[in-house]
């Protein structure tokens, strides 16, 4: 098990050098000697960070397809388009790229994204689940008085049900969706909209996600942050953006805190 801050580098398949000091820190499940103090609310995103949606989105992604006409696509190829919020969901695989088509008809794509979620909306839960140790975890933490928030960039009303149906509801003290306000991340906005609504301070929150998005928001705000190596990062390495700590295992959370 690896632990990292941003004066160290992770060790991998695909090692990548965060600083020049070059120093591992290897840590093991009954020691950790790197912290993050005084923090009082834990900001974590949702799909790829506390849940693998990625089977669902993808049933709902090749239902608005096959509705069209147009070529469906692999589960793990739409994984890669997860993480920016429906709409651009909806456009890339219109566009079967992770770069949408500047051409690409506004009328087609206000159409397939109103099938795509009508169907997800009744499909929610079919085969998404809660990654490995996060509902004990996300438990351990409520109970040692960390105050718990979500902010996604999924849909807000698709949210709730989801937690309720993972039987994850009421650990959390403030969600927010990706059209809860008029910025998502990587903008701060919502990070910030947090730390007012709970009256805390930036220094006194840390975020927890598992994409460039998440790690570039906290960095936007000067919010520390916490990347797990396990979610839907585009194929790239989450430690290139410079999240403070780099985790494998949600419940090592419980070591840092």
């Amino acid at each position: 098990m690896t632990l990292v801050n941003k004066n160290y580098f992770n060790v991998g398949n695909n090692a990548h050098v965060l600083a020049k000091k070059c120093i591992i820190a290897e840590i093991d499940t009954a020691r950790f000697t790197l912290k993050l103090n005084n923090k009082k609310v834990i900001l974590f995103d949702l799909d790829g960070t506390l849940i693998n949606s990625a089977p669902d989105l993808a049933l709902a992604v090749n239902h608005m397809l096959e509705t069209l006409n147009r070529d469906t696509f692999a589960e793990e190829i739409i994984g890669g388009w997860v993480g920016n919020g429906a709409q651009v969901l909806v456009n890339r695989a219109l566009s079967g790229r992770r770069k949408i088509d500047p051409d690409l008809n506004r009328a087609l794509s206000a159409e397939a994204l109103d099938i795509f979620l009508t169907f997800y909306a009744k499909n929610l839960c079919i085969s998404t689940v809660a990654y490995p140790h996060v509902p004990v975890t996300l438990k351990i933490l409520k109970g040692m008085g960390y105050r718990l928030a979500i902010v996604t960039n999924k849909p807000f009303a698709f949210v709730a049900p989801i937690l309720e149906g993972l039987e994850l509801e009421g650990l959390f003290e403030l969600i927010l969706g990706g059209d809860s306000l008029p910025q998502k991340k990587p903008d701060p906005a919502p990070l910030l909209y947090v730390c007012d609504k709970l009256s805390v301070s930036v220094d006194e929150c840390v975020m927890v996600g598992d994409s460039k998005n998440d790690i570039l928001a906290a960095n936007g705000c000067g919010m520390q942050s916490v990347a797990v190596t396990y979610g839907y990062n585009y194929g790239e390495d989450i430690g290139i953006y410079d999240p403070d700590m780099v985790v494998d295992d949600f419940e090592n959370l419980l070591k840092i805190l």
